[in-house]
């Protein structure tokens, strides 16, 4: 039986006989003896094998190709080179699969805009390995989280009739001949369908009946958009608890954003300190200051007149009554208060219907929290609980209630105060890695005019 690579070098035992699998990352050949550097994935190092000149297949190992798939029988023993401290030496190597020198991955570093071009090969490189091994276990935090606190996970709509934002920013979901008139009563569901921009509204159902609740799940955007931070398809983690405010909403997020940074400086220590070294230097201390940090609050009206006093020349104007952009929001959290920070309560006009009203007629029970580098990371609302408010809301923004029966029915009959936010996973992942584009911290990523894989 194999045994992963990262198990061995985390507690090996010299003597050991062990068999290893995975692909050649490098070899050094000479005349009595081979080195072949191993990496089956699990970590970042590999394991070197040792193959002397005694193997059958000697000459065989020496002309191996980068990228070919081995399945190594040896034993394990400490190693006399510097910088490793356990080296196989084989008894057995056989070829799985060759790779000859076409194999595109030759040089020791490519750009990440070439590696996206071969995003079928680009997990086999050390920073896309670790990427997606930090992926990997930001995901099992995330249900771990969620599980301590008793969250009941929900699997909501990938195909859906309701657009959660309103932004129209769907992708259509038909079975209907595209060159013909859309008569949606022929189509498959009898309505306009498409992939789900949210499970929020769904969510606020099931919180209306199990109390807390989180969802994890792809989500997709419709929109035509190549900046760095945008792609068409995406994974989002939402909450929402029944019986629950802002405040409460607030303290949940500031509780999971600083689990998940500590859970990734203890439990990814290796492909952290790569990020650290390769990626952005500092990163490890920027992620442990905000796992550290009392994260602040602060009124959008507040926020607005600290920006407007700064005596800083912002690309986008500051007033009240309109979003606040990356920039003003890296300005509060960097300049500002230096650290983490929720701006709550923002006018209603730029925000959802759903949102709770405020007492003052102009306001909403919205949150953003903001962190250095990257602004707004979690977005979140108490939701508007009130039947009338609700409805009288809708028909102001022009939202049509015959659509959303269910949703205004969940307000009908035992309506509570409850929220929710928003996180979406790469943007997370980015954040923990240092990595600056959406499209290398997803194995294959969807963005326009690309959905290769």
């Amino acid at each position: 039986m194999k045994t992963r690579i990262r198990t061995l070098l985390a507690g090996g035992t010299s003597g050991r006989e062990c068999v290893i699998t995975g692909w050649v990352r490098s070899v050094r050949a000479a005349k009595e003896v081979a080195f072949v550097t191993v990496n089956d994935g699990s970590d970042m190092a590999g394991l070197q094998v040792v193959a002397g000149k005694d193997l059958p297949n000697f000459d065989a190992v020496g002309r191996l190709g980068t990228g070919a798939a081995l399945r190594v029988h040896g034993t394990l023993v400490e190693s006399p080179a510097a910088g490793q401290q356990w080296e196989l030496h084989a008894t057995l190597i056989e070829v799985i699969g060759n790779a000859d020198d076409t194999y595109p991955l030759q040089k020791k570093r490519h750009t990440f805009e070439y590696l996206r071009t071969i995003a079928h090969l680009r997990p086999r490189t050390n920073t896309l390995g670790a990427v997606f091994r930090l992926r990997s276990r930001l995901a099992q935090a995330v249900h771990r989280f969620f599980a301590e606190r008793e969250f009941l996970y929900a699997h909501t709509p990938i195909i859906t009739a309701s657009d959660c934002e309103g932004a129209g920013e769907l992708f259509r979901v038909t079975t209907l001949d595209a060159a013909a008139p859309s008569d949606f009563d022929q189509d498959f569901f009898g309505q306009r369908t498409g992939l789900t921009v949210s499970g929020q509204l769904e969510g606020e159902l099931l919180a209306l009946a199990f109390s807390d609740i989180y969802t994890f799940g792809p989500t997709f955007r419709a929109e035509n958009s190549n900046t760095p931070r945008h792609a068409a398809e995406f994974w989002m983690i939402e909450p929402e608890m029944a019986f629950a405010d802002l405040a409460d909403d607030a303290e949940l997020a500031e509780e999971f954003i600083r689990y998940l940074c500590r859970f990734s400086l203890e439990e990814c220590a290796d492909d952290m300190a790569f990020f650290d070294q390769h990626i952005e230097k500092g990163l490890l201390e920027r992620i442990r200051q905000v796992a550290e940090a009392d994260f602040a609050r602060m009124e959008y009206s507040d926020a607005i007149e600290r920006l407007q006093r700064s005596g800083t020349t912002f690309s986008y104007p500051v007033e009240w009554g309109l979003d606040l952009q990356t920039e003003h929001e890296r300005y509060l959290s960097e300049q500002v208060v230096g650290g983490p920070v929720f701006i709550l309560n923002y006018p209603k006009d730029i925000k959802a219907f759903y949102m709770r009203q405020n007492s003052d007629g102009r306001t909403v029970a919205a949150m953003d929290l903001l962190v250095p580098k990257v602004g707004e990371i979690i977005g979140g609302s108490q939701r508007e609980e009130r039947l009338d408010r609700l409805t009288t809301r809708m028909t102001e923004m022009g939202i049509s209630q015959e659509p959303l029966w269910w949703y205004l029915d969940s307000r009908r009959w035992g309506s509570c105060p409850h929220a929710g936010f928003g996180l979406g996973f790469e943007r997370l992942v980015m954040y923990l890695t240092g990595m600056d584009n959406i499209r290398d911290v997803i194995p294959f990523p969807r963005t326009p005019r690309h959905a290769e894989f």
